[in-house]
């Protein structure tokens, strides 16, 4: 039997201030650290040992992971960073107030903007400073790989290739891999794990800081899904 732990990152500073995020790179607010340090406590408590680790480019699902991992004392464990893991990107709302932005489009549109299934932001340009594209850490990935925009479709087309040329993979070398990342990536796996329909996908609240485990079959489906509390 094989595990999967799910975490998505703790609460961050732009959390705390309503904003929207995606790939801008904000650290963990206080209360964000606390909860990565009780995710990885209730890890431990589990009984579950994870033996390979993955996470996204973002500093506040790297700092998530780091917290979990010192609170099981397993800080020594391999982990591959992969950008396939980034949070959706929100285009030109990047930044700003969520419900300011609701008070200048409507709360109908907004709405549309966050649970839609296929309904991607407004796009920043490619001169923006807020384009990924200008950062050494994306230097190597080639500007046109990089979004401007994002629905929550793109996303999960951009999370399959990182489930099955690394996740997977290690999946069958490894009985518990971890994967710390963002709410819409890690919706992005659910889907492919457990066949959710996109009406389906756009419901699921995946909440700051708890664990989920997925417990797979040899052939990588799904046994049992669950959240430590």
């Amino acid at each position: 039997m094989k595990n999967l732990i799910l975490l998505r990152h703790g609460q961050s500073e732009w959390n705390l201030e309503n904003r929207f995020t995606g790939w801008t790179d904000v650290e963990l607010s206080p209360k964000g650290r606390e909860e990565a340090r009780h995710a990885g406590e209730l890890i431990a408590a589990s009984g579950l040992k994870p033996r390979y680790c993955f996470t996204s480019y973002l500093r506040r699902a790297i700092q998530t992971l780091d917290i979990a991992l010192d609170a099981m004392d397993r800080m020594w464990l391999p982990v591959v960073k992969d950008w396939h893991l980034n949070e959706r990107h929100y285009g030109a709302l990047q930044g700003l107030n969520k419900a300011a932005t609701a008070e200048k489009y409507g709360d109908e549109q907004v709405h549309i903007w966050r649970r839609s299934y296929d309904v991607a932001p407004p796009a920043l340009q490619a001169d923006d400073e807020r384009f990924p594209g200008i950062e050494e850490r994306y230097a190597l990935l080639g500007k046109d790989s990089l979004p401007l925009t994002e629905s929550l479709k793109d996303t999960v087309a951009r999370v399959k290739p990182c489930w099955e040329e690394l996740i997977a993979p290690a999946l069958g070398l490894y009985d518990t891999v971890f994967v710390a990342a963002h709410g819409n990536s890690l919706r992005a796996l659910v889907m492919m794990l457990l066949g959710k329909t996109p009406e389906e996908i756009v419901a699921e609240e995946i909440p700051t800081g708890v664990p989920r485990v997925l417990e797979l079959t040899g052939r990588l489906e799904v046994k049992s899904d669950r959240y430590l509390k």
